[in-house]
């Protein structure tokens, strides 16, 4: 599996942070009518239960503010990905139809109420991806947001720059219908809507049901306790 790295200033901002690291084989390719529907019934399960001012009050969408807090970004000008769909759900907008692997991605993000990183595994320059802060003025081009200020948000870089925040992913390493390697991050600054191991299970059903998933590898990579 890929190495993962905090720099001391992650580690300083955000010691509770863990990753659910996850890599398998997949087959990219277009979302499957199935899971079109399973995010349909979990989005009208949603709407049945939480209204709007209830989003911010989900465990893992909190702890992620929190956190942009730490870092010195305003979330509500800045709202972590899982925020931001969980609003659309309520307001009755719907999701953006992506592809299988996107789009399983954010059925998991909208259950476990974490942010995740969905990159196609090859498009990744080298073997480490470093966790840190966005700097002033850094070039970041968010998939369906363009040019995004990241600084003072929470960035995973790989050799080259950045990949993902919890806002918005790169759109240099986004998954395709061509994509055959995936690496997901399960992003999670302390709480979460599910355990650990909930949200492990939930990837590899995804995965496995609507992404022809093999060889799937996963573990926890924590920022207390990196070198």
């Amino acid at each position: 599996m890929i190495e993962v790295a905090f720099s001391d200033e992650f580690k300083s901002l955000a010691p509770d942070y863990r990753m659910l690291q996850i890599e398998a084989d997949v087959e990219g390719g277009n979302t499957p009518e199935a899971l079109t529907e399973e995010i349909n019934r979990f989005a009208q399960s949603m709407q049945q239960i939480m209204e709007i001012a209830d989003i911010n009050q989900r465990p893992g969408i909190a702890a992620t503010r929190a956190a942009y807090k730490r870092f010195g970004k305003d979330p509500n000008r800045y709202r972590p990905s899982q925020e931001q769909m969980s609003r659309r759900i309520i307001k009755n907008l719907g999701l953006y139809v992506v592809n299988n692997l996107a789009d399983a991605g954010n059925l998991l993000s909208l259950k476990c109420g974490c942010s995740l990183g969905v990159f196609d595994r090859d498009k990744i320059e080298g073997n480490t991806i470093t966790l840190g802060r966005g700097l002033p003025d850094e070039p970041y081009t968010g998939i369906g947001r363009g040019e995004l200020n990241i600084e003072n948000l929470p960035i995973i870089r790989d050799a080259i720059g950045g990949i993902g925040t919890p806002t918005s992913d790169h759109i240099r390493t986004a998954v395709d219908t061509t994509t055959r390697h995936i690496l997901v991050t399960i992003n999670i600054y302390g709480d979460a809507d599910m355990t650990d191991a909930e949200i492990d299970a939930e990837a590899r059903r995804l995965l496995s049901d609507y992404c022809s998933a093999s060889d799937i590898q996963s573990r926890i990579v924590r920022a207390s306790t990196s070198a």
